[in-house]
């Protein structure tokens, strides 16, 4: 019995030492991938002023997810705050007290947006700039000129504290760095003309991507907590929903955040989308029917 005990004992040593280590390993690890910096030298591009330029890029940040992150008045918000995946808060993009941007060139938009990279040269962290990379210099110059205009809000700046599981997640590169994905030097921004086609509809379905994954097949959502449920197949696959529906289905579900069965679209699924006008969603549905079929999660 006493050798039996022993032997337990140095089981349970054996698992405590292992347990830092892979603790050690993925501090260090996670901190050097969160530390890493990214030399990008964005190509500028043109900020308007004019009413109409300003509205666009009003739309665009409401209908592409910035409120998601940094709040309706773009103060900031709380995007996860949890036990196990930390507390991460888009940042301010005002000007006011605690403002993140401030002190940000022209230059640093566009890097940032487009590049995913800060002023300093560090990645930014759940910053969705492998779908922003593909906005036109209109629409990009659009955007920013509207996010400059915006009134200040005082709202002080919440650091990302990641909990254990994020962590994990970033050191086995399940959380990826956007700017660690995007070929900076060969970054091709679109150039299409807004209309009911399949291309403009690819365009605007860039923004599905981080979720649904580079060929819309749905699946687990990789850049969110464990518990997210899975995205969509996006694909006309037999075993998709979009193979059943209509046109008139799809704009009733990106509208109302419904099926045409009733049963609500996944809590997940971030409801601004169905703010896009008719043009930017027929377009999708256009795209859509385009893309090959594939299993649900074949990524």
């Amino acid at each position: 019995m006493a050798r039996f005990f022993k032997f337990l004992l140095y089981l349970l040593g054996a698992l405590a030492l292992l347990l830092v280590l892979g603790a050690t390993w993925v501090h260090f690890t996670s901190r050097a991938k969160l530390d890493r910096t990214f030399a990008v030298t964005p190509r500028p591009v043109a900020l308007p002023s004019d009413p109409v330029a300003l509205a666009r890029g009003r739309h665009l940040a409401q209908t592409r997810g910035c409120n998601e992150c940094h709040g309706q008045d773009f103060g900031g918000n709380k995007v996860i705050e949890d036990g196990a995946m930390g507390r991460v808060h888009g940042p301010n993009l005002t000007r006011g007290k605690g403002s993140r941007v401030a002190s940000w060139t022209d230059t640093d938009w566009v890097r940032a947006i487009r590049h995913g990279v800060a002023p300093d040269g560090r990645a930014l962290f759940l910053m969705p700039a492998e779908e922003y990379q593909f906005l036109s210099d209109d629409d990009l110059g659009a955007l920013i000129a509207y996010l400059k205009s915006v009134p200040a809000v005082d709202r002080a700046r919440v650091p990302i504290d990641l909990g254990p599981v994020a962590r994990v997640l970033v050191a086995l590169e399940k959380i990826k760095l956007p700017a660690s994905v995007i070929d900076h030097p060969n970054v091709k921004p679109a150039a299409v003309t807004p209309g009911i086609t399949a291309e403009y509809g690819r365009y605007v379905a860039a923004t599905c991507l981080g979720c649904h994954g580079p060929n819309l097949s749905g699946g687990k959502i990789e850049v969110g907590p464990p518990n997210w449920p899975e995205a969509a197949n996006l694909t006309p696959h037999a075993s998709g929903n979009l193979a059943k529906w209509s046109e008139a289905d799809f704009l009733q579900a990106m509208r109302a955040g419904k099926r045409p069965d009733g049963t609500e679209l996944n809590p997940v699924m971030p409801r601004v989308f169905g703010q896009m006008d008719d043009t930017e969603l027929k377009a999708i549905w256009a795209y859509l029917r385009t893309v090959p079929a594939v299993p649900k999660g074949a990524r």
